[in-house]
């Protein structure tokens, strides 16, 4: 169990992050073919292998420069949609805790609330639009409500996991408004969104890993 996540925890998360995304490559490959076109799985494997690859060779760097550099990697390695959105959070994360010596509640807190007003600058979407924000946004709200609290980084995290996971089953209930998924619009209704299925796990695997 992690009370904080310093500089040399960052390729362990990664990694942790890329195992993730290559296990559920398919699952995501899946869920996206049923509105929009099948690479899901593929960008995000692609995206947090390069990632990966980048930190593993920054232990002792700062942490906001891991993370910022670990986006530029993404960015280069998936140019897709998702891909993209994905590097700007992470890019926009590491910018916002580029001073910190360490990651507690109210660092984390920092780097999701950036993450996830990157993504919806960059994106353009709004809550409800049945996008990667509509489980981003709860999940910052939870970390926020947890630094308001004081609450120990691994209790923050599991609660934003929670939010994160009812969040996702919610989009179930929306109708896509974005991307090709609108096409699709009434067919969307009844799935849960892909781009937040991406966000969940993100979320998920940050909890088990702080749990340890």
């Amino acid at each position: 169990m992690m009370d904080t996540i310093n500089t040399g925890n960052i390729a362990a998360l990664f990694e942790a992050f890329h195992a993730t995304f290559r296990d559920k490559r398919d699952e995501l490959i899946a869920l996206d073919a049923k509105v929009g076109d099948s690479d899901l799985g593929i960008t995000m494997n692609s995206a947090f292998e390069a990632a990966t690859k980048t930190v593993s060779d920054m232990d002792g760097e700062p942490l906001g420069k891991q993370f910022k550099m670990a986006g530029a990697a993404m960015a280069k390695a998936a140019p897709s949609t998702m891909g993209t959105l994905t590097a700007t959070g992470f890019m926009r994360g590491g910018k916002a805790v580029d001073d910190a010596d360490a990651i507690g509640t109210k660092e984390m807190t920092a780097f999701w609330r950036a993450y996830a007003d990157g993504i919806a600058e960059r994106g353009k979407a709004k809550l409800g639009d049945k996008t990667v924000l509509d489980v981003l946004e709860p999940i910052a709200q939870s970390l926020e409500q947890s630094a308001d609290q004081h609450a120990p980084l691994v209790d923050a995290v599991a609660d934003a996991a929670r939010a994160g996971q009812a969040a996702l089953v919610a989009t179930k209930d929306m109708v896509a408004q974005h991307g090709k998924a609108a096409a699709f619009a009434d067919k969307s209704k009844g799935l849960q969104d892909a781009g937040g299925t991406v966000a969940f796990l993100l979320i998920e695997t940050l909890a088990r890993f702080v749990k340890g």
